[in-house]
């Protein structure tokens, strides 16, 4: 049903997508602005580390159902996954949408299908529809024309955990979202072709405001727990103690609390809903203030104690967003260590297993170095545990012994 599809934004989402639609016998072309990262999945190299997407796209582009572009060519179907980050006043920034729009527009031929996979405000999938017309006059459109459009357009947000996207892009259900019920047929069909899950067809605005809902759920909850740990701090309580007798009761689950909140889901999307109804969005705006907050408190914590020491030497145990990931983007961790660096309080020895060299943002402050786990525990006076690597697990309380340790994350609990 679909020979030939191309999907736009080579990312965390987008190069997943198109490796597994690869895998399932579609010609897939890979577009991005990145000529690195084209040129790495050309050569069968993925450009980020997650497991089983090296393997995936080294044997799509070996059986030639896989390549990567600059620019967008005609295909039967494309898949938009591009960053939908937002503003310095916390505004969507859907510029990268809109050009991609742009660069598709000009290779669209009528019966085509455009799905809009990027995380987005309330409306953006409609105006992703007004923003194609405006360069192709010639077709027709569902925002305008529903279901008689020349071209499809829907909503289909990614639903997948960083760590595990292989195997939930395939086993998790999904939203689809068209702006006519024909384009959420025809959407269907698409992601029919590569997930064992259920695909819920419903229209594209609440695909997104769904899509979103998931996310504020989330930062909801965590806020709740970071807002008990700050609580607690000042009462001089442990707060692991605390959740854990909460807990006890049968309808009670606090969650863990931590030093931030951050990733491009969670510390983003929430703003999203409070952008479209920010009367509204009372709890929802609070809760990502209460998590945005989180890190500045831990700061505090470290520098106050660290004060304590003539010279002392601060291990920060974890730069990533989550556990067992590279990935740095929004990350709390990131820029908890950053700021100690900044204040230069002490040396900083900086535990990382995931990454080879320091983020730029930190070799610039000279005060942080990169090391080893034992090294660091070693040498360290006080101990911030910032990301529940697995690779922190196995660290005895022996070892811990005679340090301040500040535990964010209640591994060592």
């Amino acid at each position: 049903m679909f020979s030939t599809v191309s999907v736009v934004g080579l990312g965390y989402i987008g190069l997943p997508t198109a490796a597994a639609l690869a895998t399932k016998g579609v010609d897939v072309v890979g577009v991005d602005v990145d000529r690195a990262i084209v040129d790495m999945i050309n050569a069968g190299r993925a450009p980020f580390v997650e497991p089983d997407l090296a393997v995936a796209v080294s044997g799509a582009v070996a059986m030639g159902r896989l390549r990567a572009t600059l620019k967008p060519e005609t295909a039967e179907a494309f898949i938009i996954a591009v960053p939908t980050p937002i503003g310095a006043n916390r505004e969507p920034d859907l510029s990268c949408v809109q050009a991609a729009a742009e660069a598709v527009a000009e290779v669209l031929d009528a019966g085509a299908l455009v799905v809009l996979e990027s995380t987005s405000p309330p409306g953006t999938t409609v105006q992703l529809s007004r923003w194609l017309a405006e360069r192709r006059p010639d077709l027709t459109f569902p925002h305008s024309a529903g279901n008689a459009a020349d071209v499809r357009v829907a909503h289909c947000p990614e639903r997948v955990l960083p760590g595990r996207i292989m195997i939930e892009m395939v086993t998790n259900d999904r939203l689809i979202g068209g702006v006519s019920e024909r384009c959420g047929a025809r959407a269907k069909a698409l992601y029919e072709l590569f997930t064992q899950g259920q695909c819920h067809i419903t229209d594209a605005t609440t695909a997104e405001i769904a899509k979103l809902s998931e996310n504020a759920f989330r930062d909801v909850n965590i806020a709740f727990a970071n807002e008990l740990s700050m609580i607690c701090d000042q009462l001089d309580l442990d707060t692991a103690d605390v959740i854990a007798l909460a807990n006890r009761h049968p309808r009670v689950n606090i969650l863990q609390p931590g030093p931030g909140v951050g990733g491009h889901c969670i510390a983003v999307d929430p703003w999203f809903i409070v952008s479209a109804a920010p009367e509204q969005a009372r709890l929802i705006r609070t809760a990502r203030q209460v998590n945005d907050a989180k890190p500045a408190h831990v700061i505090a914590e470290v520098s106050r104690t660290a004060s304590r020491f003539k010279d002392p030497v601060i291990a920060c145990l974890g730069l990533s967003f989550k556990a067992n990931v590279d990935d740095l983007r929004e990350s709390p961790a990131l820029h908890i260590v950053t700021e100690l660096a900044r204040q230069d309080i002490g040396r900083l020895l900086v535990v990382e297993p995931h990454i080879g060299e320091l983020p730029a943002r930190l070799v610039g402050t000279g005060q942080a170095k990169l090391v080893d786990l034992e090294a660091a525990l070693h040498e360290a006076d006080v101990i911030v545990l910032l990301v529940d690597h697995d690779a922190f697990r196995p660290v005895k309380r022996t070892t811990l012994r005679g340090k301040v340790v500040f535990d964010t994350r209640g591994l060592w609990h």
